[in-house]
């Protein structure tokens, strides 16, 4: 089956961005499990610090929340909690994850989600000229402007990357 960008471009993502008439650019891959940042942006052809992952974790009372990280880049979890703040943040696991965002994980989305959850972004990818982010589904990356997260999804920056 190939793969047309209109009927690619069909996500709960997607079509949050353009009701709020923002502008992307649709960027497809061949998902690889596990594969992560590293594999989109080879495919793709964009440096990995520009493809930023949507991570679904919680704080120590089970309330879920959304970081964005540059793909060569870890989230330090004490730094994050301490910035926040909180006690304690750590990933969902994968159902959970799925649960809250509506996403399949590898596919996860901060456009869209099914519950409206509190989003943190590392402040130096606000620094970007243009980011790649999930689309909503596996193998599906979107181009934005970087403001369009702190414009849309009123996400507050943080600096909690560490090296990968």
């Amino acid at each position: 089956m190939s793969k047309k960008s209109s009927h690619v471009s069909e996500t709960l993502a997607t079509q949050c961005l353009r009701r709020h008439g923002v502008a992307f650019t649709e960027h497809v891959y061949d998902y690889v499990d596990h594969g992560g940042t590293a594999e989109s942006s080879r495919q793709l052809g964009v440096p990995e610090h520009e493809v930023v992952k949507t991570l679904v974790m919680q704080d120590e009372k089970a309330q879920p929340l959304i970081v964005l990280m540059h793909g060569d880049r870890t989230v330090s979890l004490k730094e994050l909690a301490r910035q926040i703040p909180c006690k304690k943040v750590e990933p969902c696991k994968p159902d959970v994850a799925q649960r809250h965002s509506g996403y399949l994980v590898g596919g996860t989305s901060p456009f869209g989600t099914r519950k409206e959850m509190p989003v943190f972004v590392e402040s130096t990818i606000l620094e970007l000229p243009r980011i790649c982010i999930n689309g909503g589904r596996r193998g599906y990356l979107v181009g934005i402007e970087p403001r369009v997260i702190t414009e849309l999804l009123s996400a507050r920056p943080v600096q909690c990357a560490s090296a990968e």
